[in-house]
């Protein structure tokens, strides 16, 4: 079972908040320095995808478990965030713990039957499950069938109401800091580690007396609430909803994100979400062939780091310079000058004391 902090490797525990804090900074400096509507916009779309690879990572990452529907629960975030606000005129906050609720009903009602499948089995449900949302959504009168939802009211706090992209873009640099924090304290909890063994040994879990079953409906739920937060503040950030949102493809990307970074890896699936949404977008300019690209370095990434671009134990840089260390160390000792013994002890050698 891999061990450590996530804050190992490069992100020690003692720089880890300082790190955190730094990039935190950085990302609030976006829409500052930015240029343009447009800029904002993507990366806004990167803390969208790294809020769903953060949900996914509790399922996928920590308890073992190939999810390809995961952007169901996104849907339900974003439609009863939608219908709510719409058809009942409730503000978007009130609408949240409704859309949390549905989230987990979706979690337990197919996570409790299904959940002791393993493998392909597992990923063969969870993707029918996706499809079960899309099109329900997508046939529905109550939910707008094929044109979605329109017009859906701002997100209010208080007196002020966030009407601007880069306001939506600070709302959801704030979810990603949220989920990111949760998802490193739940790491090195009891709940995490049973998670853990699960990932790495199912019938040793179990023998050890981990109720498998029960730890695999807890990361479902776990997911199911980040990716039905994410939607439900999605849903307001873009005013309308549609059902090609929320398809297969959608629930891709996502495993593409927390593959991409590091099963498991918080920090991963965060730098797997960037690389997945801003590759494709720096290269547009090639129209087509930016896709070809993108696919041959997704290739080359998994081929040369099939752990992921920065894995649980880290990206292993202080390792890799402990052998340059060593022989710096070494030269140094070799090349300074060596102290004669009058001078390590301060005084001639075997000079008798003056007696008093």
């Amino acid at each position: 079972m891999a061990s450590g902090s996530e804050f190992a490797g490069p992100v020690s525990q003692r720089s880890g908040p300082a790190v955190a804090l730094a990039v935190i900074a950085l990302g609030a400096l976006v829409p500052v320095f930015a240029g343009s509507t447009y800029v904002v916009s993507v990366a806004m779309q990167v803390e969208i995808l790294m809020c769903l690879a953060l949900g996914l990572n509790f399922v996928v990452g920590y308890a073992g478990m190939l999810d390809l529907g995961f952007a169901a629960f996104f849907a339900i975030g974003a439609y009863t965030t939608g219908l709510l606000s719409v058809d009942l005129h409730w503000p978007v906050l009130t609408t949240l713990p409704v859309a949390l609720l549905a989230a987990l009903a979706g979690a337990v009602f197919i996570g409790a039957p299904t959940l002791r499948l393993r493998s392909d089995y597992l990923a063969v449900v969870t993707l029918g499950f996706g499809e079960i949302i899309q099109n329900l959504v997508n046939n529905l009168s109550q939910t707008g069938g094929p044109e979605g939802i329109y017009g859906i009211p701002a997100l209010s706090i208080g007196r002020f109401s966030v009407t601007s992209t880069a306001g939506y873009y600070y709302v959801f640099l704030v979810l990603v800091v949220l989920f990111a924090a949760i998802s490193l304290r739940v790491r090195r909890s009891r709940l995490g580690r049973a998670w853990l063994a699960i990932r790495e040994d199912e019938d040793t879990a179990q023998a050890m007396g981990i109720k498998v079953r029960r730890y695999k409906l807890y990361a479902y739920m776990a997911g199911s609430v980040f990716g039905s937060l994410t939607g439900s503040f999605y849903a307001p950030a873009f005013i309308a909803i549609a059902p090609p949102s929320f398809g297969f493809s959608e629930s891709l990307l996502v495993v593409m994100a927390v593959s991409i970074g590091g099963m498991g890896s918080v920090w991963g699936a965060l730098l797997g979400a960037g690389v997945v949404i801003a590759f494709p977008e720096i290269f547009r300019q090639f129209a087509q062939a930016r896709l070809l690209v993108f696919g041959i370095v997704l290739v080359v990434i998994m081929v040369l780091r099939p752990q992921g671009v920065w894995p649980e134990g880290g990206l292993g840089l202080a390792r890799r310079a402990r052998p340059v260390w060593a022989w710096a160390r070494g030269m140094w000792v070799r090349t300074r000058p060596e102290k004669t013994p009058e001078a390590r002890l301060g005084g001639p050698v075997g000079a008798p004391e003056e007696s008093k």
